[in-house]
């Protein structure tokens, strides 16, 4: 006959926080084992896209106790919170616009001098 099994711990009902893998000891018992949940990779909060550099962990274990700032980021603005071709996109979006600032202030003095 087959052995019967109870959890070890929490509650008693089979939740994605309480999966159980059946194990055989050495002693020849079966008893279960708590499985971790899976980890997703970080993801870029503008594109949804993959976050390179950077370990895949549960949220729980990214406090300073369990990993250090350097494993939790990429040296680069934004890093870790956003992908290198987006933070590529914005700098150059914002030097455009200065650029144009720039052009729009020339245009005025020139045309501001022509009409006197």
């Amino acid at each position: 006959m087959v052995q019967r099994l109870t959890y070890r711990r929490r509650h008693c009902y089979a939740t994605k926080s309480n999966r159980v893998r059946v194990v055989k000891t050495p002693g020849g018992r079966l008893t279960y084992q708590y499985q971790n949940k899976p980890v997703s990779a970080a993801k870029c909060g503008a594109t949804g896209v993959k976050l390179n550099g950077l370990k895949n962990i549960r949220p729980s274990k990214l406090s300073n106790k369990h990993l250090s700032k350097k494993n939790k980021t990429v040296h680069r603005v934004y890093g870790g919170c956003l992908d290198h071709k987006v933070v590529r996109e914005r700098i150059i979006r914002a030097f455009l616009i200065e650029e144009q600032k720039i052009v729009k202030k020339v245009l005025k003095m020139k045309t501001g001098k022509s009409a006197k």
